[in-house]
């Protein structure tokens, strides 16, 4: 593997179904406009409730992709 650079972001997903799904939107969202993504680690996975009920699945999602620098 020839030397490389990869860049980290952090992302937050979000579905009414689940934290699976929540992380699952985040990542196809970001490949429509990132290429090259590598690696997906959940960070962190939280809900937001209304009413004392579940409302949406969060889950905070770091992806890394290849930098392509000049």
């Amino acid at each position: 593997m020839p030397d490389s650079v990869y860049k980290v972001i952090e992302l937050v997903g979000t579905s009414t179904e689940s934290w699976e799904k929540a992380a699952t939107h985040a990542v196809e969202i970001a490949a429509q406009s990132l290429r090259d993504l590598r690696i997906a680690e959940i960070v962190a996975l939280d809900m937001h409730l209304e009413n004392g009920k579940v409302a949406a699945y969060r889950a905070k999602v770091k992806v890394s992709f290849k930098f392509e620098g000049d």
